[in-house]
């Protein structure tokens, strides 16, 4: 495992980094849900629920595949 260490200013939201960092690395296939929502810190519920308003489809299809 490797670390990454992130100095952020006081008023960034760490959770908010977090989970764009998380779901980035979900949409690339690089993190499991399971291991996603760990990262972040929430349950594994909590980030399928949430990880679509960060433009991520838990389905794995992209908007040029649903059309």
């Amino acid at each position: 495992m490797k670390t990454l260490t992130i100095e952020l200013p006081d008023e960034v939201d760490e959770k908010e980094v977090k989970m764009t960092v998380a779901s980035a690395l979900f949409d690339k296939g690089i993190l499991s849900s399971g291991q996603a929502a760990k990262f972040v810190g929430i349950s594994k519920r909590e980030f399928l629920e949430t990880v679509g308003q960060y433009g991520i489809s838990i389905f794995g299809e992209t908007e040029e595949d649903l059309q």
